[in-house]
């Protein structure tokens, strides 16, 4: 713990570490207290694809916790960003939430349901079964399929749902398409973070509930690990894996406890 404490810059998820839908979980406001008064360098670093950086500084606003709005990085904003370097001024058929379409548009990406070039899936309370036949279509045409994020489920208030990769893979076995993930544990979306943090990996810890994603990120790219159980991951799950992170907590809470022990 006290090698976690000596970190100068923090990278963490959301989804099952600061909250479960709109509940904040137990510890997270001590936890960012803490991070603001040893002054380190912390990024918001989540999979999730719907919302923008400015609603996710609202939406921990409502919870109590005053965070700006530089402090975010979303999978949208990493698709966005690698869809509009691969074909600048493409266009893409989008099943996703605002959060991507706008991150998709101020990227200059075009949406478009005829001929695009992309076909890319996040998640959204609007995905359907024509939606989903539309994008098997387009894909069989020729279409690039891509999805925000390799999560198969998420946390919230009311238990696990299906994320990204559940959501993509009736196009996947449709189409026999491969389709290829932005999020975490993408190097794409780590070093983007990393440079958005302006520390070096030695110097930052990530701090994830998934294993599949968090972890192995963490892992790949040279930071320390630490996995709270306060998401996904149940603790007997850990052993599932052929890695392992360097902690384990019940949540974050337990680190501004630590620190003042």
């Amino acid at each position: 713990m006290e090698k976690l404490l000596n970190k100068k810059g923090f990278i963490c998820d959301m989804d099952g570490v600061i909250y479960h839908g709109n509940r904040i979980l137990p510890g997270v406001k001590e936890f960012v207290e803490w991070l603001y008064r040893e002054n380190k360098k912390f990024l918001f670093l989540t999979n999730s694809s719907q919302y923008s950086p400015r609603e996710l500084q609202f939406k921990l606003a409502r919870m109590g916790l005053e965070v700006d709005s530089s402090h975010f990085y979303t999978s949208a904003l990493a698709t966005a960003s690698f869809v509009s370097s691969q074909t600048p001024g493409g266009s893409a058929y989008v099943i996703g939430a605002h959060g991507l379409l706008n991150a998709l548009y101020d990227a200059g990406i075009t949406y478009n349901d005829v001929d695009p070039d992309y076909v890319i899936i996040g998640e959204t309370s609007g995905y359907n079964y024509e939606s989903i036949v539309q994008a098997v279509r387009l894909v069989e045409r020729g279409a690039k399929l891509i999805g925000t994020n390799t999560d198969l489920t998420g946390p919230t208030e009311f238990g696990i749902v299906p994320a990204c990769r559940a959501l993509i893979s009736p196009i996947e076995i449709a189409t026999g398409k491969s389709a290829y993930f932005i999020g975490k544990p993408n190097p794409l979306m780590m070093r983007t973070g990393l440079r958005l943090l302006d520390a070096h990996s030695e110097d930052t810890a990530i701090i994830g509930d998934r294993m599949d994603t968090d972890i192995i990120a963490g892992i790949e790219s040279g930071l320390d690990t630490v996995l709270v159980l306060s998401g996904v991951t149940k603790h007997e799950e850990i052993e599932n894996f052929p890695y392992r992170p360097r902690l384990v907590l019940s949540g974050v809470g337990d680190i501004p406890a630590a620190a003042q022990a």
